[in-house]
């Protein structure tokens, strides 16, 4: 039996999941078997995986989500561990750094993801478990138009060496190795997160409640495209999917005033994006968009509940998010 799986979720990732299936039978065939769970692609993905015998197809009819699909595939794994990895990753690395630090006790371990060009990538590649005041300045846009604010600085570690090691709260989801134990203690990750979105933040975060260490290895090294599949889902579904995500993740987390400090942030956001919206797209398509946003948030507010997003019918056909992207 080999040490670890790499299991890849895909959706309509033909277009680079040849490279990121070739890294890792290049640089971890001895270490890792390769599990694709494809969330019904329709575009010659998994016609892509079958051209690799080595690697494992799970095809499934629907799309499950991503934390679904994942579940899915560590189950069929036989191995102590799993990596996970984004099908617009290609390793760079064998998996021995991973592999040590869950020997000798980390319950998962995130590796260090480089963009096209060789760059850090700052701000993504680790992080720490977002508060609520992050995501009220996340929500209300503060993050974008100022980065460098000490909340955003210390969500998104902005200081930190990505080439040094240690103990870290949230390494990202495209590149994550965890052991089987540890995932089965947590429950393994939480898939009302539907369709994605904070599901690997919900994850880390249930691992470090049990009091167990998420480490970070910067020996440990993938290239990542970022954004994949996330720019073939309609804008109106993506944007309502990772406002629900997070208001989930703030009702299941955050102390009740935390969390209505969170859904009022997101409803004053709302509208200030409407208001831009026109402003700049000359429609009326933002509102209609944040006004059901708003409608997320103040029932949020009120009683905790998200409701699943459903993704308009077009959009199933064509460009259900399945992968996981951020």
């Amino acid at each position: 039996m080999k040490q670890a799986a790499i299991v890849v979720v895909s959706y309509n990732s033909a277009g680079v999941i040849g490279r990121c299936l070739d890294s890792c039978l290049r640089h971890a065939a001895d270490e890792a078997d390769v599990i694709v769970v494809d969330n019904a692609s329709s575009d010659g993905t998994r016609e892509q995986v079958l051209r690799r015998p080595a690697v494992r197809l799970i095809p499934n009819s629907q799309n499950r989500g991503f934390a679904a699909a994942v579940n899915q595939g560590v189950a069929a794994a036989g191995s102590p561990c799993a990596l996970l990895l984004n099908p617009d990753a290609e390793l760079m690395s064998g998996l021995g750094p991973m592999l040590d630090a869950c020997g000798k006790g980390a319950a998962a371990v995130g590796g260090n993801l480089v963009g096209e060009h060789g760059e850090p990538q700052r701000g993504f590649a680790v992080r720490s478990l977002p508060t609520a005041a992050a995501l009220a300045l996340e929500v209300l846009g503060v993050n974008r138009l100022w980065p460098g604010n000490p909340v955003n600085r210390r969500y998104r570690c902005l200081g930190r060496d990505p080439g040094q090691p240690g103990e870290v709260e949230q390494p990202a989801g495209a590149f994550l190795m965890f052991r089987k134990d540890a995932w089965e203690a947590v429950g393994g990750f939480d898939e009302s997160f539907f369709p994605l979105w904070f599901e690997d933040v919900d994850f880390c975060r249930r691992l470090r409640n049990k009091g167990l260490a998420v480490w970070y290895d910067p020996r440990a090294l993938a290239r990542h495209r970022g954004g994949h599949s996330v720019h073939q889902v309609q804008w109106e579904f993506r944007t309502l999917c990772w406002y629900a995500s997070l208001l989930r993740y703030a009702s299941k987390h955050f102390r009740p005033a935390e969390r209505r400090a969170v859904c009022l942030a997101a409803s004053v956001g709302a509208v200030l994006r409407s208001v831009t919206g026109i402003w700049t797209g000359r429609s009326l398509t933002p509102v209609v968009v944040f006004g059901k946003v708003i409608r997320l948030a103040l029932r949020c507010m009120a009683d905790g509940r998200v409701g699943r997003v459903s993704p308009p019918a077009a959009a199933q056909r064509e460009a259900g998010p399945g992968s996981r992207v951020k």
